[in-house]
């Protein structure tokens, strides 16, 4: 992987909580257009290093790039103006607004009317939110929930609240989006839809950085592979030499083999 063309590249990050030293000078770089996968067993550091690239932790030490120049994940607020957009393992919506309005929320980082405007619902900011509630339909029509733009969250099924929670993402305009374990609780049928909506946000140019658990599916999906256990980055690179190296199939002794590339 030439750092040449990094999206994001991450050198020597240490997080520490207390006594437990989480990040062990952690290097990760991932290619702009790509899906990076980044797995390891349990309490390996995964979340914390995603919570770091995502702004929800502060690292102790440690340099980012993003694009080239250096990126302080300072707060989520700055890595979202920066062009990072991440969701969660647990999933985060509205539940009592309606679909729509939830990709609205995603929206707002975009709009320049101020409260004012708003409240005098001035010509401005009418011809704003005719716009806004276009660019949230279009989002909703690209992960597959155009026909439920007017129902409550909450009435959505389970993997279709996980694609409006990716749509609210999007809707932030990221160059790079972070997916939380977005498989966790689906069955396999939503798994397919989910595999087929990731590739199309990577065709339409979104760079994609995806931790999860469901070890297959990341080996038939991502294109590079980061592993950490114990805090360290142990392995990277594509999904067919990292199932065979020793150091990863050592880190999954007691869970099973690394699962095969389809």
């Amino acid at each position: 992987m030439t750092r040449s063309n990094s999206l994001l590249r991450v050198v020597g990050v240490e997080k520490h909580f207390g006594g437990l030293h989480a990040l062990k000078g952690v290097d990760l770089s991932i290619e702009k257009g790509s899906i990076h996968g980044l797995i390891g067993p349990n309490g390996a550091g995964k979340t914390t290093l995603f919570n770091v690239i995502t702004g929800l932790y502060k690292a102790d030490q440690g340099e980012f790039y993003f694009e080239g120049m250096p990126y302080e994940p300072s707060s989520v607020a700055q890595v979202v103006k920066s062009g990072v957009a991440r969701t969660f393992q647990n999933i985060r919506l509205f539940k009592n607004m309606t679909v729509l309005d939830n990709v609205k929320v995603g929206l707002h980082t975009q709009t320049h009317s101020g409260v004012w405007a708003a409240l005098s619902q001035n010509l401005a900011n009418r011809k704003e939110e005719a716009n806004t509630i276009e660019k949230a339909q279009a989002w909703l029509d690209f992960v597959g929930l155009s026909g439920h733009a007017n129902e409550p969250a909450h009435s959505l099924s389970y993997g279709d609240q996980r694609r409006l929670e990716i749509a609210r993402a999007l809707a932030t305009n990221p160059k790079l989006l972070a997916l939380d374990e977005p498989a966790a609780g689906m069955n396999a049928s939503e798994k397919i839809t989910l595999k087929a909506l990731i590739l199309k946000i990577q065709s339409s140019g979104v760079t994609v950085l995806l931790i999860e658990h469901d070890v297959k599916l990341v080996m038939g999906l991502c294109s590079s592979l980061s592993v950490l256990d114990e805090g360290r980055l142990i392995c990277e690179g594509p999904p067919k030499e990292v199932q065979v190296n020793p150091k990863v199939i050592e880190a999954y002794l007691g869970l099973g083999s690394v699962p095969h590339v389809e």
